[in-house]
């Protein structure tokens, strides 16, 4: 905070210059992109970023906001002009974090199949069951779907099926 204190006075930032910069800063933040090639004004936009998402990601209101900026030293004509922007965009840039956020695939289809191997040009006799599980998942982010196909011995099967029924028993425990 004291950083961005510090080259808003060098850069001599008023308090339009301030909103306008937040204006600038929020729509890099929402995707629109802004093109910045001053030293002390990269500063100040990462300080401003860094501001402005965490407050939305913990849902903070303007108020707030405002008062603890001003608590840190940051001049209230200032503080104001941030908060307005905020404000004003506050919704917008939630929903766009949220939209950016981790992103988990999805199970799409699973097929399995026991194999029984009785013997193999390695060995003479085998007798070893092992499962071919077929998996299909949708990529979170291009939303394709990939098939993996995984071969597991018996005794990791029945590993994997008692870790499952676990996980379910948890899951179901929270609901």
């Amino acid at each position: 905070m004291c950083i961005l204190y510090l080259r808003l006075i060098k850069l001599g930032t008023s308090s339009v210059k301030m909103k306008l910069l937040c204006v600038q800063v929020l729509k890099d933040l929402l995707g629109e992109g802004i093109d910045v090639n001053n030293g002390d004004i990269k500063a100040s936009v990462a300080v401003l970023t860094f501001i402005l998402s965490s407050a939305a990601k913990h849902d903070v209101d303007s108020e707030s906001l405002s008062s603890e900026l001003q608590q840190l030293g940051l001049p209230k004509e200032h503080t104001t002009g941030l908060c307005k922007s905020y404000e004003d965009k506050h919704i917008a840039l939630q929903e766009k974090l949220r939209e950016s956020s981790l992103r988990l695939g999805r199970l799409e289809a699973v097929a399995w199949r026991v194999d029984y191997t009785l013997s193999s040009s390695e060995l003479q006799e085998v007798n070893e069951p092992t499962v071919q599980l077929c998996l299909q998942t949708q990529g979170a982010e291009t939303g394709t779907t990939e098939t993996a196909i995984v071969s597991v011995s018996a005794d990791k099967f029945r590993v994997l099926l008692t870790e499952l029924k676990q996980a379910q028993a948890m899951m179901n425990a929270l609901q």
